[in-house]
């Protein structure tokens, strides 16, 4: 900088001034570090006890009677407080415990808080307990890999986001070695309970561990995190337990405020269309959350796709097969392709489409794709005994292998799970999208939806449509009547004598539409001189020239993904108050002797005061689904309700967040994460509109 000398950098560092400005430490974390959540009424007791709470049914499967037969007949249990029990149950309460905690999965925020709160319970009802966390997820636990956690390593990460103080991993302990190695590792550390924090998986997990653990007398206990927001557990008449993992409201409005500035970059700059992709393998919760938060102008939710059913379509085809029926990649095209051109007869041709990471789960024909897929990958991989992956690298060896089995089909005329027809559809899809259909599955053999580009699937399909729509003059940016008028006057031609020439809606259109055979320079010439408005030898007048390109839309994207910012964001209060009472559930839970439960708040939906700590039986909520080509018991993950009032409302509201009409766009400035201030929200929209009905 002119006038100032050379200083070097170690000096700088030197001084406090520049030492405080560079801190990793800033006023936000050492105010986050300091917030103490507030706890549910029952915490606030010296003692918790357990309750057996009735009322409650569940569908048990005869695979979960038979393999968890130790656990299954655990019922939903209600917290209460007790504030001055007899000695026995004061000893039994307070004897020291080992406790270990393992995070399974990718990271959600609020999980340190459910530390924090095992924490804080075990050492007030003995100081002497001791609290392990295993490192890298469930690896640590077959391991042997733990580090004790003290209150400065507890502290230090209270209320902030991410796994970082333990870290996190995805191992399954799914088989008998491994259950044997951790078995070893919680009788090595005297463990007298085993916390699995993490999603459906997880807590399927957890309950075969605390089958197994049973005779160990170690205790095991699951905590629901998903960012995705599909573990919801109801009852078999359909009552809430709980209304939400944890994470979820905390991702929804990270990803919210981004999609949020696109909104407003979009109403600034009117050219793009903001595309985000938002995290939601499975189920669309975030995406309805985000559609809540912004207004988007169009947000696609899976499980609305899915339940589409092509009448007219049905009826030409005198089919009862309605499977055959349901939305289509194509017709999905068509959709968001009304939405554009709509808004651009308006003016806009710009806006903002949220959709979930999983859509393609919902598309029918997609779906069709990846159960075969998946089939021929596990009967391929049982039948070779090696990977499908391994033997055949390339996209070209699989697609190979694919036309081999429809040749075989062909010439043998018998039954194949992939047929001539399945490899001449599976043909005409673009290459960049089979590769990713054909992608290595997880290691839970789940189809991996994040590692395909569904919006430039999606994206592809649609600016191939515009192009068709654009050819037949159907897809024209409207054209402000004021602003037609002052541009002819100032060329001093006069606007109502052309207007009826070049608009299709000149008589009542505010926004004016550019004939649909006006669709070039050429055909624009055609109609001029056809309406005697100009001759053969002038040229077109450079107003008129002006308003048609005007009229010409040039369809821009920008493409966007939000997941792994979400995971990782600092937590809101709703998240920080939920998990820190979820670490206080698990301690009740293990202090009176429960094991195969799950940690869960009721009535997440109301607020606070109506919260009531609970412990949920996982063998109940176990159905049989498929997993990597084989049955298997899993916690069934919950899809978005099209009868909600979340959903309802979002539906009732598409309409006015197209905004497909004169005037501004009616989105929302979703508010940036705070854990603080009355303008906080208190729970998710999705909850909050959810109750107004319960």
């Amino acid at each position: 900088m002119t006038g100032q000398s050379h200083v070097d950098g170690k000096t700088l560092l030197k001084k406090k001034a520049v030492e405080r400005i560079v801190s990793s430490t800033n006023a936000e974390l050492v105010a986050r570090r300091r917030f103490c959540p507030p706890k549910c009424r029952v915490f606030t007791h010296p003692y918790t006890g357990l309750e057996k709470e009735g009322g409650y049914r569940f569908h048990i499967h005869e695979e979960a009677k038979k393999r968890l037969s130790k656990i299954i007949d655990n019922s939903v249990q209600r917290i209460r407080g007790v504030r001055d029990p007899e000695a026995k149950f004061r000893e039994k309460y307070g004897r020291r415990r080992n406790i270990g905690i393992v995070f399974s999965g990718g990271p959600a925020p609020g999980g340190h808080n459910v530390i924090a709160g095992i924490f804080d319970a075990a050492k007030a009802a003995n100081p002497d307990s001791r609290i392990f966390g295993f490192l890298l997820g469930p690896d640590g636990v077959i391991e042997n890999e733990a580090m004790e956690l003290t209150a400065d390593v507890v502290d230090a990460h209270r209320n902030l986001g991410g796994f970082t103080m333990i870290k996190t991993g995805r191992t399954k302990i799914d088989t008998q070695e491994k259950v044997t190695l951790s078995r070893k590792t919680c009788k090595d550390l005297s463990l007298d309970a085993l916390v699995i924090v993490g999603g459906d998986d997880s807590n399927t997990n957890a309950a075969f561990l605390a089958q197994e653990m049973m005779e160990d007398g170690v205790q095991v206990i699951g905590v629901p995190k998903t960012i995705d927001g599909d573990i919801q557990v109801r009852d078999a008449n359909g009552k809430v337990l709980c209304a939400m993992s944890f994470g979820f409201h905390t991702a929804a409005r990270a990803f919210a405020a981004e999609v949020g500035n696109l909104c407003t970059d979009s109403a600034s700059d009117v050219k793009y269309w903001h595309v985000c992709k938002v995290m939601g393998r499975v189920a669309s919760h975030l995406a309805l959350e985000v559609a809540l938060q912004t207004h988007a102008n169009m947000t696609l939710i899976g499980e609305d796709l899915a339940d589409y059913l092509d009448e007219e379509r049905l009826v030409k085809s005198d089919s009862v097969d309605y499977n055959a029926y349901g939305i289509t990649l194509r017709h999905l095209s068509r959709v968001i392709c009304d939405g554009i051109v709509r808004r651009a007869a308006v003016g806009k041709n710009y806006g903002v489409l949220v959709i979930p990471e999983g859509l393609l789960e919902f598309i029918n024909e997609i779906q069709v794709f990846i159960i075969k897929f998946n089939t021929i990958i596990a009967d391929y991989n049982r039948t070779h005994d090696k990977d499908f992956h391994n033997a055949f690298p390339l996209l070209e060896d699989k697609l190979e292998y694919l036309r081999g089995l429809a040749r075989r089909s062909r010439e043998e005329g018998t039954f194949s799970v992939w047929n001539s027809r399945d490899d001449d559809l599976f043909d005409a899809i673009p290459e960049f999208f089979q590769e990713g259909l054909l992608i290595e599955r997880d290691s839970h053999g789940n189809f991996q939806f994040s590692q395909v580009e569904t919006e430039k699937v999606i994206m592809g399909l649609v600016k191939d449509y515009l192009k068709i729509l654009k050819e037949r003059g159907e897809y024209k940016i409207g054209i402000g009547r004021r602003y037609y008028r002052k541009t002819l006057k100032a060329a001093g031609l006069d606007p109502d004598r052309f207007g009826p020439v070049l608009f299709r809606n000149w008589e009542d259109g505010s926004f004016l539409l550019m004939k649909k055979e006006i669709f070039s320079q050429k055909t624009l010439r055609r109609v001029l001189e056809k309406e005697k408005v100009l001759s053969k030898k002038e040229e077109i007048p450079k107003a008129v020239q002006k308003i048609f390109d005007k009229s010409v839309p040039k369809f821009k994207t920008q493409l966007h993904f939000y997941g792994y910012d979400g995971r990782g964001a600092d937590p809101t209060r709703f998240d920080c108050i939920y998990t820190y009472n979820l670490g206080l559930t698990v301690f009740s839970l293990i202090a009176n002797g429960a094991t195969g439960q799950m940690a869960a708040i009721k009535n997440l939906e109301q607020p606070f005061s109506r919260w009531e700590p609970i412990g949920i039986p996982i063998a109940p909520l176990m159905h049989m689904e498929e997993r990597g080509g084989k049955l298997s018991l899993v916690i069934e993950k919950s899809l978005v309700d099209l009868n909600s009032p979340a959903f309802t409302v979002v539906k009732a509201l598409r309409e006015k967040w197209l905004a497909a009409e004169e005037g501004p766009d009616d989105f929302r400035r979703p508010a940036p994460i705070r854990f603080s201030g009355k303008t906080e929200e208190d729970r998710p929209l999705t909850l909050a509109l959810n109750a107004i009905s319960s």
